[in-house]
């Protein structure tokens, strides 16, 4: 496991990498960037800007989804992995914010874990982009990522987190986030990582353990 001073380093230098970083999901509300992240599963931001393009065009509001049956959302975000649970998920999400929340997205873990097809990392993801709230979503990006440097050293994605949490200043632990995201979809790719180009491979355990 790293320790406080050679975390610092790491994050420095990917700091300077990828400067400001953002969610790369397209929306305007906490409600758009819910759904999106829902149909993020196993599906690229890319593709998911594509489908709710023209999705959020007519379907803004959990209201707006009320209505609508499975197969006809299913054909509508088609483009996306697991549409036709995806789009279960999202109308049974809809019905709870409208009945429970005065359709509105809750700030709060808890409330978002309640609604259907949101696990921890998607709640993480809404908190942290939608509300300010310091919050480290880890997907298979992130999990791969930290755990290859030597940040995390964890099998599960839920004791990562907490390691993150634990190793990471609190204020950094939503841009944090995104800077292992960007890293892992640039340079620490699952099957070819480029570690020869990486700014931090001579902090990486796993790339020392590879010379």
């Amino acid at each position: 496991m790293k320790t406080a001073e050679e975390v610092e380093k790491i994050l420095k230098i990917l700091d300077n990498k990828y400067p400001a970083p953002e969610t790369e999901l397209d929306y305007e509300t906490p409600f758009e960037l819910l759904i999106a992240t829902i149909l993020s599963a196993q599906s690229t931001d890319k593709q998911v800007n594509k489908v709710t393009k023209e999705l959020f065009e007519d379907y803004k509001e959990p209201e707006d989804f009320i209505g609508v049956t499975p197969d006809e959302l299913s054909n509508k975000i088609q483009g996306v992995g697991l549409y036709r649970n995806k789009a279960k998920y999202i109308i049974k999400t809809c019905h709870k914010l409208v009945e429970d929340y005065n359709s509105r997205v809750p700030q709060g873990r808890k409330e978002l874990m309640k609604l259907s097809g949101v696990g921890r990392k998607t709640a993480n993801v809404v908190l942290s982009c939608a509300f300010d709230f310091d919050a480290i979503a880890v997907d298979t990006h992130v999990f791969r990522v930290t755990n290859r440097l030597g940040i995390a050293n964890s099998d599960t994605v839920l004791a990562t987190e907490k390691e993150l949490m634990d190793n990471i200043p609190k204020q950094l632990w939503s841009v944090a986030h995104h800077w292992f995201i960007f890293h892992g979809r640039e340079i620490c790719k699952a099957r070819k990582p480029r570690c020869q180009e990486c700014p931090v491979s001579h902090l990486c355990d796993y790339f020392l353990k590879e010379e």
